[in-house]
């Protein structure tokens, strides 16, 4: 996908990068068997735009990056639901990770995707996403690691249709996804992506409290009340 003329760069914020991505996406408006999964925490408001404007479900894809210790903003690979976990084995070679370390880090992340599930979703049920065409939304993609361990674990419950949507990503991370998916939607792969902040005006971290805000606002639509 190539930039489009929508996206403002720098990007406002997760809202304009929401609203932006949904204007790609009108293929999937109002269709019954569309449901868009973010992954929390900034790939929320994204994804509730693009939910909103196309009239859809939203729910949540668990995942967590892996962070390389000392260095957690580079991930060594990440963990999704279902048992799914994906190593980065480039970055464990460059960084000489040994596996007693992969394992503490995928189990303190594995507490806090548990932690997360209870606080988000509380008793509503996990969505079957079984013949569905289930559209995957985040803030942006660096390394894919995240991305991947959601596309992995979406794909264990035999969705019709994969769509990974992003408003922004590394171009070598876009072509692996591409591989993996049925379509990707991504207006912004900028040669030196650096960081996904550096390409937002406002990137402030995303809340607990705003991710339970708008997923219960999502959760009252009329679509989401007949399903």
């Amino acid at each position: 996908m190539t930039p489009d003329a929508s996206l403002h760069i720098p990007i406002r914020d997760r809202v304009a990068a929401g609203e932006s991505l949904a204007q790609l996406l009108l293929a999937y408006r109002q269709r019954p068997d569309v449901i868009v999964l973010a992954l929390p925490r900034g790939g929320v408001p994204v994804a509730y735009e693009v939910a909103s404007a196309l009239d859809v479900r939203l729910d949540l894809m668990l995942v967590r990056k892996l962070g390389v210790p000392g260095h957690a903003e580079l991930a060594m690979g990440a963990i999704a639901s279902g048992g799914v976990r994906v190593i980065n084995h480039d970055v464990l070679h460059y960084a000489r990770i040994d596996q007693a370390s992969i394992d503490a880090v995928a189990a303190r992340e594995a507490e806090e995707l548990q932690r997360r599930d209870r606080a988000y979703r509380g008793e509503r049920p996990v969505p079957k996403l079984r013949d569905q065409q289930v559209i995957l939304v985040d803030d942006g993609v660096a390394t894919g690691a995240t991305m991947q361990a959601a596309i992995r674990a979406a794909r264990q419950q035999g969705p019709a249709r994969i769509v990974v949507a992003v408003p922004v990503a590394a171009p070598e991370s876009v072509q692996l996804l591409r591989s993996q998916v049925d379509e990707l939607v991504c207006p912004l792969m900028p040669e030196m992506l650096m960081a996904i902040g550096r390409w937002y005006l406002d990137f402030d971290q995303t809340s607990d409290r705003e991710v339970l805000d708008l997923l219960q606002r999502a959760w009252q639509r009329p679509c989401e009340r007949a399903t």
